[in-house]
């Protein structure tokens, strides 16, 4: 559902989602599994899900660079969907880091920082120093 946000002059739209109705059909097992789901995602710590994100992210970025395992990496690689993740992730384990610990945010660090220089490896037109994805965060990286 799609609706016109006021506060912007009616030029923006933004997505919003209903609550199922009272005629979407739902099996007597549904409320349980979704019980179930509430229960078991209260039960991770917030470092925990703050570390897969960031590894989620990596990932992307890595799959992005051409880093892919398989023949088909060079077809993968985007830099510039690269350069998004890697800013992204940049940002995430800046603002993470006070929250997680040095132990945790350091091997992400380190994950960022490979992710820098394998973009700027992979890069045909260099960035220059400071310039780089996520350098604004980390500051240049060589």
């Amino acid at each position: 559902m799609t609706s016109h946000d006021s506060n912007s002059g009616g030029n923006s739209t933004r997505n919003t989602f209903a609550a199922p109705s009272d005629s979407t059909p739902m099996s007597s097992e549904q409320p349980e599994v979704e019980q179930n789901h509430m229960r078991d995602i209260a039960e991770v710590a917030a470092v925990e899900v703050i570390t897969t994100a960031a590894v989620h992210l990596m990932s992307a970025a890595a799959v992005k660079c051409g880093l892919a395992a398989g023949e088909d990496a060079e077809d993968l690689k985007d830099l510039d969907e690269a350069r998004k993740l890697i800013t992204a992730l940049a940002g995430f384990v800046t603002a993470a880091a006070p929250e997680i610990g040095s132990q945790h945010a350091g091997p992400i660090r380190d994950g960022l920082r490979s992710l820098q220089l394998a973009f700027r490896e992979a890069s045909s037109i260099p960035d220059a120093p400071g310039q780089g994805p996520g350098e604004k965060y980390t500051g240049p990286v060589n």
